[in-house]
């Protein structure tokens, strides 16, 4: 029973999902979802239940925190009552001996993801619309009480950009091949410029649109995808990171930067700044902390963007484009170091 195409053995899978699953009875098919996804994930059809999704670690070595799975059903299963939206998980599996590696079982949710920023074949309302709900979402997530759902031991508390700034200090470090002087200088200027935070939330840590599913017909987000990366954090380094999409130009980026927004019918930067602080009950952020924010989200996506170009080196890089970001590294390091010294308005150059 073992289906090929896939590389997924059922013979063990079918009888756990008996056992787990509320009325799976009958006969079991897996489709791989395309796509880039570092767990891969399947959609999941058997008789008695509706469609169902199966996300399950990678094969082969990992490192001990990576393709956090089991954090992903955690995190999702406090979430799932709130007004976060979430693909509601049904199962948790961490014997690997099932399918050589543990998994859980979501519902499926039907509906769009948008790839590209700039949402192409949709009008002005409608991208206005969706940027908006973007905005309300991670608003929303921002507001649950880490306490309150059970996940106040989801991360460690305290100063988090401290914590990610050595974090991604020492990955940069492990993986540099050359000199970025905009990194060096961001190393230096991020700890002397941090403003010292001790506010702990749920942060996503990947949210970007094509994370996100919305309704087939209607800009309403159905859920919120791909919690690997999520922690106890600063909730401005989620919206930063985010915010990066007006920073960083389309072509190789997938930004908005260089676009036609009014005509687009895309709100600004500013404005989505806007909608996320009304929609959380904050006060309007400081300038100097938002060029913070900021800059942070620049050396983190270049740190990122420099292991990849590592792995590209020594032959383990997942894409065929991995060292190409190499070079862009380096540009996005010195887009954070333009905000760092205060160049409110930079925006990186498409190449």
């Amino acid at each position: 029973m073992t289906n090929p195409a896939q590389s997924l053995d059922l013979t063990r899978l079918i009888p756990w999902l008996r056992a787990h699953v509320p009325g799976a009875t009958g006969v079991v098919t897996l489709e791989k979802f395309a796509g880039g996804q570092s767990n891969p994930t399947y959609r999941l059809s058997l008789d008695g239940v509706p469609r169902l999704v199966l996300r399950r670690k990678p094969d082969g070595p990992l490192l001990a925190s990576a393709h956090a799975i089991e954090r992903e059903y955690r995190v999702t299963d406090a979430l799932k009552d709130t007004d976060v939206p979430v693909a509601r998980p049904i199962a948790l599996c961490e014997d690997p001996s099932v399918i050589g590696t543990p998994f859980f079982v979501m519902a499926y949710v039907e509906g769009r993801n948008f790839w590209d920023p700039a949402l192409p074949g949709q009008t002005p309302a409608a991208r206005s619309a969706i940027y908006h709900a973007m905005g309300v979402v991670l608003a929303a997530l921002h507001r649950v009480d880490p306490t309150m759902v059970g996940l106040a031991d989801y991360g460690r508390p305290g100063d988090y950009f401290a914590r990610q700034i050595g974090r991604w200090t020492r990955q940069y470090r492990a993986t540099q091949t050359r000199h970025i002087e905009a990194i060096e200088q961001l190393i230096g200027w991020l700890p002397a410029h941090n403003p010292g935070w001790d506010e702990s939330r749920i942060v996503h840590g990947d949210f970007r649109n094509d994370n996100v599913i919305f309704a087939p017909d209607t800009p309403q987000i159905r859920a919120v995808l791909d919690w690997e990366l999520s922690t106890l954090g600063h909730p401005l380094a989620d919206v930063a990171q985010y915010a990066l999409t007006w920073r960083l130009p389309p072509a190789d980026y997938r930004g908005l930067a260089g676009l036609d927004l009014v005509a687009l019918g895309i709100p600004s930067e500013t404005a989505f700044l806007d909608t996320y602080v009304r929609a959380v009950g904050r006060e309007p952020v400081d300038p100097a902390h938002w060029r913070f924010a900021l800059a942070f989200a620049c050396f983190r996506n270049a740190c990122i963007r420099q292991g990849v170009y590592k792995r590209a080196l020594d032959g383990n890089a997942s894409s065929t484009q991995a060292a190409e970001h190499g070079a862009r590294a380096g540009k996005v390091a010195e887009l954070g170091w333009r905000l760092a010294r205060g160049d409110d308005a930079a925006t990186l150059a498409p190449s």
